[in-house]
């Protein structure tokens, strides 16, 4: 970027010092307008990648859709819930929101995680140790959830209460492919169902508010951070 100076402003037919000045300031922004990238928001992006992927993972886990289709939702999984989750987790970052950076981010690494376990790495594991390494996967993954609810408490009551399901929907998941309990599978297809409402609704609510220019569904903010 070429320097500034009053001469390549052409000043010199400005004898008021505070005109010259706002002169300088105004060529200065246009410059920087001109050399900076605009982000726009991108947790409807993620949120709905999270929705679609665990809305459909979960009908299969609450017995709603056979799972012969899991072939179908791994590919979702991988594309949509992971590729792009974690692109738009990465933006968040970018812009300076840290805790939906690394939300996002790590959930778009979790569905990654799983499609490639799925695909690649679960046909060399024993065949009596399937269900261990799901759950331990699981449960690796529910600490992860564990702690981003923790710091969710200053942010809003939806993502509370989404986080706040979707903690046990992991550890009924985790427990339940560990044990091989079916039941407990099952009640992790139910609440994974009701997490991912939470993030349809909360994708709604923010892509209506940059769509609209206000707010149009509540969500509850719990504190400034």
């Amino acid at each position: 970027m070429a320097t500034i100076s009053p001469r390549s402003a052409n000043l010199t037919a400005e004898p008021n010092g505070s005109q010259a000045s706002e002169v300088i300031r105004e060529h200065v922004e246009a410059l920087s307008r001109s050399t900076t990238l605009d982000w726009g928001n991108s947790a409807p992006l993620a949120l709905f990648a999270f929705a679609v992927t665990t809305f459909m993972l979960s009908m299969v886990n609450a017995g709603a859709i056979n799972k012969g289709v899991e072939p179908v939702v791994f590919a979702v999984a991988l594309m949509f819930g992971g590729i792009t989750q974690l692109i738009a987790g990465i933006i968040q970052l970018r812009v300076g929101n840290t805790f939906a950076g690394v939300l996002f981010s790590g959930f778009g690494a979790f569905w990654m995680s799983l499609f490639a376990i799925v695909q690649w790495f679960l046909k060399d594991v024993p065949a009596a140790q399937v269900g261990h390494a799901q759950g331990l996967f699981l449960y690796g993954f529910g600490i992860f959830i564990v702690i981003m609810f923790a710091t969710s408490l200053r942010t809003n009551a939806v993502v509370v209460l989404a986080l706040g399901i979707l903690v046990f929907a992991i550890f009924f998941l985790a427990a339940g492919n560990y044990g091989a309990h079916t039941t407990l599978i099952h009640w992790g297809g139910y609440t994974g169902l009701a997490a991912a409402a939470c993030a349809f609704y909360l994708a709604l609510a923010e892509l209506c508010e940059s769509s609209y220019g206000r707010a149009l569904f509540p969500i509850w903010p719990l504190a400034a951070r």
